[in-house]
């Protein structure tokens, strides 16, 4: 048996790469693990070397203390790789095969997931439906940022890459598929982008140039990209998005002088609850800053999709209805226009096999739009501290050395 190692939140501001156990076909007591989850048997899973697994933004909100996350869980939910072992009722995934992990964990068999909607699985979180891997409050599954990680239901969960070597050769676009590249196009699709629309995406990070991408897939005819960091506003105008430096003023500012008038057809949510203010309130945090600012610039009987994370925990936040999850949030506005809102975790497994396809055959380039960046397993500390700088890459672990070359 191989050893392992892994990511290890250790408390705010602190994460450390270290030796964590090798996966077992059962779900054992740890960091974060629900009670009624421990010895929990997992003959239908799969033990996947991870080939490539990405630091998230939801994992740099645990990081920066902003969540109950318990000191000593392994992180990490964007996971790509190999199928290394196959538990005894896996029956169509072989050892070898190459293969994307949705980020969300779901059974295949409750109401939910027969539904499409993945990401409230009912049967993998014994306190709330919905699961992810080295997530807070998730049910406990172990993290993938780490050589090996175990995969339950993996029939139903993994995407099976068609070729190896076609895959490899597109292994930084194809690492996008666990998370960010669905959960971008979730954001559009709920917010209703099609041909010739014009979109207003808050937020320049990973899942906004992301959703950015998606856009244009989509069909978009104009993509403005909101945020207050210029390095990641660069990146968005590097493959056609006009963009808003929001510290220079209100985003519908910025839209009128694009568009000639100060809304849009849709728009989308990619920055969640650790938001900031506009303009002269830039430098302080304002959680429903965006919220209230995607209802005010999208036009009536409109849509906005909210892939951005909020919590129902923060203790970090600058007031006490804020720690609880409970925002100001302008409901008024929104039912006034008649908007529809779509939030929550984005069903991965609805887009995946699709998107797969869209990158297979060139039909986008999403590790450019992002810049996804290889480094090392061990310089993940690095990693989490240079996006929480603002870096405008999307790091990508390479934790067996085999993403030497990719670009």
């Amino acid at each position: 048996m191989p050893g392992n190692k892994g990511v290890i939140y250790e408390g705010p501001g602190r994460v450390e790469v270290r030796a964590t156990d090798y996966p077992d076909f059962e779900l054992k007591d740890g960091p974060g693990v629900n009670p009624a989850n421990v010895g929990r048997k997992l003959p239908h899973a799969a033990i996947i070397k991870a080939i490539a697994t990405n630091i998230c933004g939801s994992d740099q909100h645990m990081v920066r203390g902003r969540t109950t996350a318990p000191q000593g869980l392994v992180l990490g939910h964007e996971i790509t790789g190999e199928v290394a072992e196959v538990g005894p009722d896996v029956e169509f995934v072989k050892v070898g095969d190459m293969v994307s992990v949705p980020f969300n964990i779901s059974c295949g068999r409750c109401r939910n997931c027969k539904e499409g909607k993945t990401g409230i699985c009912e049967n993998v979180n014994p306190d709330q439906p919905g699961s992810a891997y080295g997530y807070v409050d998730m049910g406990g599954w172990v993290g993938g940022q780490a050589e090996y990680v175990l995969v339950p239901y993996a029939d139903w969960n993994l995407l099976k890459f068609p070729d190896r070597d076609q895959a490899m050769e597109k292994i930084l676009d194809l690492a996008m598929l666990a998370d960010i590249f669905p959960t971008g196009f979730h954001g559009c699709v709920t917010a209703g982008v099609g041909p010739g629309s014009t979109v207003y995406i808050a937020g320049a990070g990973p899942v906004g140039l992301a959703a950015a991408a998606s856009a244009f897939l989509l069909g978009a005819a104009v993509v403005i990209v909101g945020d207050l960091n210029k390095e990641r506003l660069a990146q968005a105008r590097g493959f056609g998005c006009e963009t808003a430096d929001v510290s220079e003023g209100e985003p519908a500012q910025h839209i009128e002088r694009i568009l000639g008038v100060p809304e849009v057809d849709c728009a989308v949510d990619a920055v969640g609850f650790e938001a900031r203010g506009h303009g002269r309130e830039a430098g302080t945090e304002h959680p429903a800053t965006v919220l209230n600012t995607i209802m005010a610039v999208t036009r009536a009987g409109g849509a906005v999709g909210i892939p951005g994370l909020y919590v129902t925990g923060d203790p970090g936040a600058k007031d006490e209805a804020a720690r609880q999850g409970s925002l100001s949030i302008r409901i008024g506005l929104g039912w006034a226009k008649s908007l529809s809102f779509t939030t929550g975790q984005c069903p991965v497994m609805r887009y995946n096999r699709q998107l797969m396809m869209a990158i297979l055959h060139d039909r986008v380039r999403i590790a450019e739009a992002v810049n996804a960046t290889p480094i090392p397993l061990d310089q993940a500390p690095r990693g989490y501290e240079e996006f929480d700088k603002g870096a405008a890459r999307k790091y990508v672990l390479d934790p067996h050395g085999m993403l030497a070359g990719a670009a």
